[in-house]
């Protein structure tokens, strides 16, 4: 009988076998996405710097603080909350885009005793028309949406907001050039985060469920809008805000984008 070494067979441990499973899970499970699919207002340009910066010069033009006794953080503070309540109407189809944009103001004005429905209707038409042409983007915005779009993604629009305000926003901040199309919900006949929106924008951009993303800051409107549509998402988390909502993505910064799609 031939003496020798015995062969050993070392067998791996449960633990490295459930970790390589694991890892080739993750392998498979990647998605390689080409279009991406990007809310607008408080994703990519700052609402809230510019709607206020508006807002200011509203308050002094039309001398508010002669007409009623309120400094301009009361009286910034009750808009948004008329505003905010009229959206939401608004994309629930119960007020018209008429109602939502005269009487967000004229709201705000009675609440201070101000009964001029003139004055509500000069104030609505100058924030349509002033708003656009600020143009305060969030941190690392335009080096995110230049560097994905060299390397070949397929940049959109999907936006709530109305048709005359958003092309100039995005036109006026000098994004234009990094998206194939825009889609307003006015256009597609739909809000956000109604299922049928997201459906009529993957259409007219040739894209389906499987190499699409959409990325946004509202948890409802955006991502878990996107999530019923069978899109995956990117949760534009400015602010840190908690939630117990299961996402694909969550990001703090817009520079993140490219660690997941890239």
């Amino acid at each position: 009988m031939p003496c020798g070494k015995k062969n050993v067979l070392f067998l791996p441990s449960n633990q490295f076998i459930n970790k390589f499973k694991a890892s080739i899970a993750a392998f498979f499970l990647m998605k390689s996405y080409k279009h991406l699919f990007f809310d607008l207002d408080k994703t990519l340009w700052d609402f809230e710097k510019n709607a206020e910066a508006t807002f200011r010069m509203l308050f002094s033009e039309y001398k508010i603080t002669e007409k009623c006794n309120c400094t301009f953080l009361d009286f910034y503070k009750t808009y948004q909350k008329h505003n905010e309540q009229l959206w939401d109407a608004y994309r629930k189809g119960d007020i018209s885009k008429e109602f939502l944009h005269i009487n967000r103001f004229s709201n705000t004005l009675k609440h201070f005793n101000i009964q001029d429905p003139v004055l509500a209707i000069e104030m609505a038409d100058k924030y349509i028309t002033e708003t656009p042409n600020q143009t305060n983007l969030y941190p690392n915005c335009i080096e995110t949406l230049e560097l994905l779009n060299k390397k070949g993604f397929q940049l959109y629009i999907l936006t709530n907001g109305f048709v005359e305000v958003q092309y100039r926003k995005i036109e006026k901040s000098g994004i234009s050039p990094y998206f194939t199309k825009i889609f307003t919900s006015e256009e597609l006949g739909f809000q956000k985060p109604n299922k049928e929106i997201f459906r009529k924008a993957l259409q007219k951009a040739n894209a389906n469920t499987e190499d699409s993303i959409m990325i946004g800051d509202d948890l409802e409107v955006d991502i878990l809008g996107a999530r019923e549509a069978g899109i995956d998402q990117i949760y534009v988390n400015h602010n840190r805000a908690p939630h117990n909502q299961s996402i694909t993505h969550e990001i703090n910064d817009l520079k993140e984008i490219l660690t997941i799609v890239c």
